[in-house]
């Protein structure tokens, strides 16, 4: 739990430590103020007691965490948690959907081939208030996912290789529909450095084994299932992972197994990987964007 709330809020051991004791100091100090407001009332401790209880804390914490976030160092960090907070709350816009998120989302999905992991991303997202899968970029005139594209109404985009590689690397198309955040579903060409610029920690992909293992240059559908069988794996599975400057390399996110037996051929492997790739990928794809949401509103 500690290391997702350093990883979540961007800040060191020592300064969690700081923000949590200003978190419980600050509660102890409104509850305490509250109970004294209230004592000048002479209400009972009945049902309006409580109701007038809750306002007063309400309105009493943002002021008593600010006030002991003061000598603990941490009055900037508390002071943009506050606002955000208050933004959260007062957008006429806001909407919280089974995602978790408190705005919409838009999601270009890139890939190669026939798209069944795009396939399912759609299908997964396609009555959701919070995501919206909003274009496909596909690198190969006549895959399969551009059809899938086309029936499900979603735009598509067909690149070309000195553009995306030398030229503007399409950044103002994806501009254009306003794209925040990058899927790789069996995309095989390598992302430019100026798009993972763009789109810091907001690019993912997944991978058909459990990386470090199996990765890299050429190392993609049926060349990977092929590999861990010639090598006698006991087990394989898919990896979703940051997107960095090389192949298959940034920070893991997520791994799951599956077990590869004597009998398994490449073809019998890879569709015991495309389930755990059907099964976990939307999954992790809304818990990232919620995450994602959740520390720029912070």
């Amino acid at each position: 739990m500690f290391e997702k709330l350093k990883q979540r809020w961007q800040v060191n051991g020592f300064n969690l430590v700081l923000i949590i004791t200003t978190f419980a100091l600050g509660g102890s100090l409104c509850g305490y103020a509250g109970r004294k407001l209230l004592a000048l009332t002479n209400l009972d401790k009945g049902a309006v007691w409580v109701v007038l209880y809750i306002i007063i804390l309400t309105l009493l914490w943002p002021l008593a965490v600010l006030l002991v976030s003061f000598p603990l160092g941490q009055f900037s960090f508390f002071k943009k948690y506050i606002n955000k907070i208050g933004k959260r709350f007062t957008s006429p816009n806001r909407n919280t959907g089974l995602d978790g998120c408190n705005r919409l989302t838009r999601i270009a999905i890139f890939a190669s081939g026939s798209g069944s992991n795009a396939q399912q991303i759609i299908n997964t997202f396609s009555s959701s208030a919070t995501i919206k899968i909003a274009l496909i970029v596909c690198n190969k005139p006549g895959a399969g996912v551009l059809t899938i594209a086309d029936k499900a109404g979603i735009p598509s985009l067909l690149i070309e290789k000195d553009t995306f590689f030398k030229g503007d690397n399409y950044l103002p198309e994806l501009q254009k529909h306003n794209i925040d955040f990058i899927v790789l579903a069996g995309f095989l060409w390598k992302i430019p450095e100026a798009l993972i610029k763009a789109y810091p920690k907001k690019i993912i992909n997944i991978h058909p084994a459990l990386l470090p293992k199996y990765g890299g240059k050429g190392m993609f559908g049926h060349h990977v299932h092929d590999a861990v069988i010639s090598n006698k794996d006991s087990e394989s599975g898919i990896t979703i992972h940051y997107v960095d400057e090389l192949y298959d390399h940034g920070a893991v996110i997520f791994q799951a197994t599956c077990v590869v037996n004597e009998n398994d051929t490449a073809d019998t492997l890879a569709h015991k990987v495309h389930v755990l790739e059907h099964t976990h990928y939307p999954i992790v794809i809304a818990e990232i964007v919620q995450k994602t949401v959740f520390n720029n509103n912070l």
